[in-house]
């Protein structure tokens, strides 16, 4: 499109005068070079017509192939059938351009790749013209013949319109399971350069950008590969005899909201208007008691091990942020909710966090925040506690429910600092044990609260947060407690508890009229036991009082009957406990550790001796100094009475024989000062027998720790994971190592699955069954389960679907059975010590051996695959400690080929 007339004509006659120097008769190419003053330079001749042909036969209107075949017969061109009767018969008209579809890796020195097709969908329409090549779904692409697919040649009126054509002609294929060039392609043809005709031969040396490609998401094939491992394999976590089927779970009704109804205002907007200060002065001189809402976050995690997935949450959420408007705050983070989402739910906690705060603007949102600990079970450096806060509150946190497991200031104060700091609301918490009202357990006395409360309001405190983590705060301690602390302190008080008892709803009555100015209550449907007390029965039990909440008790009642129908979904997560016990006032278990607990006891083997677990966990207890009993502490003291029902050990005998027991790692850390100090101090005899010689801590843990590097860690995070990441994803990392990578691995092979229906995502789908999902807004898929196929040698599946109407299939492991074929080793990515093949092909020589010493650089062994080698080098300097391919030997991409030591 770069020539002018005057030097295609040119072009053209220095091709007639070599054909005709060499009195050739024939169909033909000479090929040309160009440089930038327009002069030519002769490259070759091919004694045929080249693939290019067909962007002739577009703008000229000829059928090339046809007429060489015609001349072949002995046709002249000026022949009717041919119609060529003098070069003005040739008219040219628009513009063509081709583009070769081949089965090359651009990212990859466009290194050829090999499989099967498991999708092939081409384009069509107006301007479109498509010479196949091997390609269409289920075709086996070997890495012995031309990658080529399909070449794609597309017309228009000029060189623009042409290239938009093929734009989205390459956007309409759709080819998985080997990666292709199309993504180059869209780069060149859009570039402005192209568009302008002024590319040269040095066009890809200089525009580095056209290798620079947004990762295909390959969503669809990713998602049914889930469904079809869940289908075969089931959820991780449900036992076979609990597995329950979608078609039986009846879909929650979500309220009506009439369009375009305004949200009524909400505590966040007086936050906005008066900050935190105000919005606490505002509590505190309010004339009827406010609600704090924990179905999203505690309810859930007491009763079913925090399984909630975020796509239930995101369904209600703005019917909650209309019919809940009234509410002071939602409870819907932090806790157990961070770790739980990335490691069971396979979820991104931040992206909840958005989800939700984009449909409930007009609530203040609450998490819930372990000190020193953040979101984790173990001290953090400061820096690390404070850019989490950061993070959270940037993200539309309002609330931090501020705690420390052992109720040690010291440990509350570099998270009370960052909250207040990034003008967020700062609820220190009093985390309650014991009993205020029995003189015999006179550690933790109303005194003690009393001065700790004190002290925290000092620290800066907006809102004093009384944590009744396991249940233990009794009605008329309740009331002696809220009676005392109002008249020593001047913030709001906020009353958490759980109904592990079934005193809850009557000790929040009493603390309401003691003075109390906000109570946590759940949903009715996701209420009661080792949850919170029943929201719904409060409100009625407090109508027409001068403590009524004045809430919108029908709407409220709606969000708890969509609650209720979801809540059949998490059945097999359900703590089990089938009524109210006093038995808590014994054991002391926390509500929210209470659902977890029992799986931990199970998972150990220890199922049938759940009572004595529960005995024991009130023996720990005593044995560790009677101790504030909240995550991690609790945790703490959970471990080592499973440890101890597991060794049949009893108090007695641990400091008799302590010496020669290894405790759990928690215990150790614990006793070692690494989550604080408790109040009181540590039992020293069994501190000594716990640590054995090693000395404990006596200051604040995080002074000790390091910072964090957060742009080394980034750096690192990005080398092992092999893509970018967010500040979010390194903070998350950070909190969880190991977690995370995990769930970014989980991410990689199957997608966002938080878009799948929480029943298709825990149980999968069974044959004949179809499920509408929406991947992103205006994208849908529609998905039916056709048949499973049966195991192969190698321990697979094909699991047959139809997508949207399409046949797609998908293969699966089946763990059930044994392979009779060897699973081949993936090199782990940003391992040095791991070398894995850069590209499937065959193993064409080795030039190492198990015990050589290799420089790093040097080549370690060569590959090929379509007539192309390559050379293998290694990432470091080291000896070779394992090969594991010989020669010949067929590899696929990223399989581990040479381990080093």
């Amino acid at each position: 499109m770069s020539l002018t007339k005057k030097q295609r004509e040119q072009v053209c006659n220095y091709a007639l005068e070599i054909g005709n120097a060499v009195k050739y008769r024939n169909a033909g190419t000479v090929e040309f070079l160009m440089d930038g003053a327009g002069k030519f330079y002769f490259i070759e001749v091919n004694p045929r017509i080249q693939v290019e042909h067909t962007v002739t036969e577009l703008i000229t209107m000829r059928n090339l192939v046809q007429a060489q075949i015609l001349v072949a017969q002995g046709h002249k061109l000026a022949d009717p059938e041919i119609g060529i009767k003098s070069q003005k018969d040739i008219e040219l008209r628009g513009a063509a351009i081709q583009c070769r579809i081949t089965t090359e890796d651009p990212t990859n020195d466009f290194a050829p790749d090999f499989g099967k097709l498991k999708v092939y969908r081409s384009a069509a329409g107006l301007g479109v013209r498509l010479d196949a090549g091997s390609a269409y779904a289920g075709a086996e692409i070997t890495p012995h013949y031309d990658s080529m697919l399909v070449k794609v040649s597309t017309f228009g009126r000029n060189l623009e319109q042409a290239s938009r054509t093929m734009d989205r002609a390459l956007q309409e294929f759709r080819i998985r399971g080997v990666k292709t060039n199309i993504s180059f392609l869209e780069k060149v043809i859009t570039h402005p350069e192209f568009l302008a005709s002024k590319c040269n031969t040095s066009f890809l040396d200089t525009h580095p950008e056209v290798f620079v490609f947004p990762k295909k998401q390959d969503r669809a094939n990713k998602v049914l590969s889930y469904i079809g491992h869940t289908s075969v394999n089931g959820y991780p976590g449900i036992a076979p005899e609990k597995r329950l089927h979608s078609r039986d779970l009846r879909d929650a009704t979500v309220p009506e909201i009439p369009y375009g109804q305004a949200l009524p205002r909400g505590t966040r907007d007086i936050l906005r208007e008066k900050g935190p200060e105000g919005l606490a002065t505002w509590a505190r001189k309010n004339n009827h008691l406010l609600i704090t809402d924990t179905t999203m976050r505690d309810a859930h995690q007491s009763l079913m091990a925090t399984r909630i997935r975020t796509a239930d949450l995101e369904r209600i959420a703005e019917a909650t942020a209309h019919l809940g408007g009234g509410l002071f705050s939602l409870e819907m983070w932090g806790g157990a909710t961070f770790d739980v989402a990335m490691r069971f739910l396979c979820e991104d906690p931040w992206e909840r966090l958005d989800r939700l705060r984009a449909k409930i603007p007009n609530i203040c949102f609450q998490m819930l925040l372990r000190g020193s600990n953040a979101v984790g079970y173990t001290n953090y450096p400061d820096n690390v506690v404070q850019e989490f806060v950061k993070h959270a509150a940037q993200g539309g946190i309002d609330i931090f429910r501020v705690f420390d497991s052992l109720n040690w200031t010291k440990g509350m104060r570099v998270a009370m600092d960052a909250v207040r700091k990034e003008g967020a609301v700062c609820e220190a918490s009093i985390c309650y044990t014991g009993d205020i009202l029995d003189p015999k357990r006179d550690k933790y006395s109303l005194e003690y609260y009393v001065k700790m409360a004190k002290e925290l309001e000092t620290m800066g405190a907006h809102i004093l947060a009384i944590k009744d983590m396991a249940g233990l705060l009794k009605p008329f301690a309740a009331e002696k407690l809220v009676k005392a602390l109002k008249n020593e302190i001047g913030i709001p008080i906020h009353l958490h508890t759980h109904d592990t008892s079934s005193n809850g709803g009557a000790m929040l009555m009493m603390a309401a009229q003691a003075g109390c100015d906000i109570v946590d209550a759940a949903l009715s449907s996701v209420s009661g036991l080792t949850s919170q007390p029943n929201m719904n029965a409060l409100l009625s039990a407090f109508e027409g009082s001068i403590w009524d909440p004045q809430l919108d008790m029908p709407g409220l009642q709606q969000l708890a009957n969509y609650w209720e129908t979801c809540r059949s979904y998490y059945e097999p997560f359900e703590s089990e406990l089938r009524s109210g016990t006093a038995q808590v006032y014994e054991h002391e278990i926390p509500g929210g550790q209470y659902s977890n607990y029992k799986p931990q006891v199970e998972g150990m083997g220890l199922g049938h001796r759940w009572e004595e677990c529960k005995q024991m966990y009130r023996k720990v207890n005593e044995m560790f100094g009677d101790l504030v009993k909240v995550t991690p502490s609790s945790k703490i003291v959970g471990d080592m009475a499973m440890f101890m029902i597991q060794n049949n050990l009893e108090p007695e005998d641990v400091m008799a024989r302590g010496h020669e027991l290894t405790f759990p790692q928690g215990v150790i850390d614990f006793f070692k000062g690494m989550i604080g100090q408790p109040y009181g101090g540590f039992p020293k005899e069994l501190q000594k027998i716990i640590l054995k010689d090693e000395e404990p801590l006596t200051c604040r843990p995080g002074e000790l720790l390091e910072p964090v590097d957060f742009k080394a860690k980034k750096a690192e995070l990005e080398k092992k994971l092999e893509h970018k990441v967010s500040d979010r994803d390194v903070m998350s990392a950070v909190l969880y190592p190991g977690v995370f990578e995990e769930f970014d691995r989980f991410r990689q092979t199957y997608s966002d699955t938080s878009v799948l229906p929480t029943p298709v995502f825990f149980y999968g789908l069974d044959v004949g069954e179809e499920v509408t999902i929406d991947i992103q807004e205006g994208k849908t898929l529609i998905i039916k389960l056709n048949a499973i196929g049966k195991v192969h040698k190698d321990g697979t599946r094909n699991i047959y679907f139809e997508l949207n109407g399409m046949p797609r299939s998908a293969v699966v492991t089946d763990l059930s059975v044994e392979s009779e074929v060897a699973i081949r080793v993936k090199a782990e990515p940003g391992n040095d010590n791991q070398v894995g093949a850069p590209m499937p092909g065959k193993i064409f020589k080795l030039l190492v051996a198990v015990g050589d010493e290799v420089k790093k650089g040097e080549t370690l062994l060569a590959t090929e695959a379509m007539k192309m080698e390559t050379n293998v080098k290694a990432k470091m300097t080291g000896t070779i400690k394992e090969i594991l391919f010989n020669e010949g030997e067929l590899v696929d991409q990223a399989d581990l080929l040479v381990v080093f030591e």
